[in-house]
Parts: C-alpha cells; sequence; structure tokens
C-alpha cells in the first residue's frame, strides 16, 4: 500500500498543506513544533478513522477553524486506488468517505489501507500497562482478521450489557437467568478472539525472533499469553477456550455479584514480552524498551504483509531520536525494500535511498 498524495486543511498547524512521498523511503524533517507528527497523524487518520496517541477528533481543529478536512489517494500492490475523505466539524460528527461513498461505520475503513506505526509514545507497549498491549493485539488483528474486529466490537457491547446487569443485580432467579445468557455469549466471543490471539502471537515471534537478532545485542527474546482466566498453550482449540471461560465464571460468580464487574476475559489479558526469559518491562535497559519496540514493529509490518499480500504503510516518527545511529543504519536496511516508509526528524539526514523533504516548504 502506498500512499500517492494527502491533503490537510485546518489540520492541527497546518490550515492548508500537501504532501506527496516518493514510494519507498521518506524523510519528513522540520524544527520541533513545525507539524511533521501532525501530517503522520493525518495519513493515520485516513488509514485507520483516528489521531495518533489516542487524540480526539476536536483536539486535531487548527486554531480558530470550525472544521477539518483530510483528503487522500492510495494504490495498492495491484495498481488499485483508493480515495479516502476525513471530514470533521465542531456542529457535526466526524464522516468518512471512501471512494466517494460514505461509511455507515468508522470500522469499514479498518484493514483497507494496512498502516503501522512507530513513535516514542508507544514505548508504553513495551513497558506500560497491560491495556496497551492489548490495543497493540487488537489494531494489528483488526488490520488483518474481520472476524476478530467484528468479534471484539461484538464483545465490547456483551460486556458493557453483562456489566450493566452485575451492577444491578441481586439474587432474584429473573436477572440470574439473564446473567447466564450474557455470559455464554461472553464466553463465545471471548473463545473466539483468545484464539485469535494466541495464533498471532505465535505467527509475530516467528517475524521477532530474526528482526530482533540483527537489531539487539544477542538475547533471546519471547512473547506469552497471560490470561485472566488460567494458563493456555498456544494452538489450543477455540473450543476448548471457550470451556475453560464458562467454567471459570461459574467458579467466581459470586465474586462477580459482590464486586459487580466482568473479572475475567480479553479485557483483562496481558502479553509478556521477555529477554533471556526475564520480563522485559520490569528489568529492561532504555536502549532495550526501544529496540524491542522498533523489532515489534517492523515484525508487525512482515505479518501483515505475510497475512494481506500487501505491504502497510509505516509511519515512524522521531526515529533518530529514538535509537542510536547504528540501529537507525539497521532499521533503514531492513525497511529497504519493504514498501512504503514516512520517518520524521528535525533534520536532514544525508542517507542513500532516503528522499528527503522539508514540511516548511510543503504547500
Amino acid at each position: 500500500m502506498r500512499l500517492q498524495e494527502i491533503t490537510l486543511v485546518n489540520f492541527r498547524k497546518h490550515p492548508d498543506l500537501t504532501f506527496a512521498p516518493s514510494d519507498g523511503i521518506n524523510l519528513l524533517y522540520g524544527p520541533n513544533g513545525s507539524g511533521k507528527t501532525n501530517v503522520l497523524e493525518a495519513v493515520h487518520y485516513c488509514a485507520l478513522a483516528k489521531g495518533l496517541n489516542k487524540s480526539l477528533d476536536r483536539e486535531c481543529l487548527n486554531f480558530a477553524a470550525d472544521y477539518f478536512l483530510l483528503r487522500s489517494k492510495f494504490v495498492d500492490e495491484h495498481g488499485i486506488e483508493i480515495s479516502v475523505k476525513v471530514s470533521y466539524a465542531k456542529t457535526s460528527d466526524k464522516k468518512i468517505q471512501v471512494n466517494s461513498e460514505e461509511l455507515k461505520k468508522y470500522s469499514g475503513l479498518i484493514g483497507r489501507i494496512p498502516c503501522i506505526t512507530f513513535s516514542p509514545m508507544e514505548l508504553a507497549v513495551v513497558n506500560g500497562a497491560p491495556q496497551e498491549r492489548r490495543r497493540f493485539m487488537d489494531n494489528a488483528l483488526s488490520q488483518t482478521n474481520k472476524r476478530y474486529l467484528d468479534d471484539l466490537l461484538r464483545y465490547r457491547r456483551v460486556l458493557q450489557q453483562r456489566n450493566t446487569l452485575l451492577a444491578y443485580s441481586g439474587d432474584n432467579d429473573v436477572k440470574s437467568d439473564s446473567l447466564e445468557a450474557w455470559t455464554e455469549k461472553l464466553s463465545l466471543l471471548a473463545g473466539s478472539i483468545v484464539s485469535a490471539r494466541l495464533s498471532f502471537i505465535e505467527h509475530l515471534l516467528g517475524c521477532f525472533h530474526p528482526l530482533y537478532e540483527k537489531l539487539g545485542l544477542g538475547e533471546v527474546p519471547g512473547f506469552s499469553y497471560r490470561a485472566s482466566f488460567g494458563k493456555l498453550v498456544p494452538g489450543m482449540a477455540e473450543e476448548e477456550i471457550t470451556r475453560i471461560v464458562m467454567q471459570r465464571f461459574r467458579e467466581i460468580g459470586s465474586q462477580e455479584l459482590y464486586r459487580k464487574q466482568t473479572l475475567l476475559g480479553p479485557h483483562r489479558d496481558d502479553i509478556v514480552f521477555t529477554l533471556n526469559d526475564v520480563e522485559v518491562k520490569r528489568y529492561a535497559s532504555q536502549g532495550q524498551l526501544r529496540t524491542f519496540l522498533i523489532a515489534l514493529k517492523l515484525a508487525l509490518q512482515q505479518f501483515v504483509q505475510e497475512v494481506k499480500g500487501e505491504k502497510p504503510l509505516f509511519l515512524l516518527d522521531d526515529l533518530f531520536s529514538e535509537l542510536d545511529s547504528e540501529r537507525v543504519g539497521k532499521v533503514l536496511e531492513l525497511l529497504e525494500g519493504s514498501g512504503q516508509s514516512i520517518i520524521t526528524a528535525t533534520e536532514k539526514q544525508d542517507i542513500e535511498g532516503v528522499h528527503c523533504m522539508a514540511v516548511e516548504e510543503l504547500t
């Protein structure tokens, strides 16, 4: 997937800007505060229907503007063009059009424009709270597995309903019967979601090992899935996971009624990242954390390509400040020939094969 052109109107710092990158590695440079990351965020909106780092739509309005507009053109591996238009106004909800057809749901865009990001804020994926790693899995799988996205959205709705019932539930039979029905629905969806996550982790680790070997210092990396409802093994059947979840719900039923919330499920699970069997987030240095994250994103790029047969667009924010020069060189070697990538930096870098553009010169 390649971005041919994107136009930003009243988006962040840019009242009117057009960006047309080359097909390979692009470097967008300029001083801090010049709006480099804003351009990446606009691309992210057109690919994934939302901003970088969980930004709200209203936060992306240019100062004193009442609306923003993003117009973009992409082309896939088969030469098929895809146009995406995103608009937002203070007086109306965000609207997204793909090839001039307005989407009824934002989720309809997910997976159409495969896109991977790397930014300093994402270090939390490696050393932050479990929700950051769940978001990492959900974003990756939602772009590559339509069933996963559908099940994830359904799971969130069922979870909300079940939590509402628990919040007002007593010991009467009617509510107990209702709770059992919601528990069964939630367990079936949990089995599907966790099964997909286990397969994803196994596939991703296969991509990750050789990449980390090139970037790291000889440590042996590992991933494991930490379920909130018991120990799982790779390759476990979806039906078996569903059975385990149902059984655990029966065992903790009184606790959930007392605490009035759902105490287990995919929304409480985690991935454990390790180096030499030691948990990364507890003991790794800052250099190891950064190297682990970029290797993780490079592995995700390879995973998406293998699953979808399409090289994803890669957006890398402030790469040069996050990694030392030796690792940056290795990253660029790995990016070469891996599709289109857009990197931001504060200064121009004279590197062979990298197309450089100053953000101030874009009009």
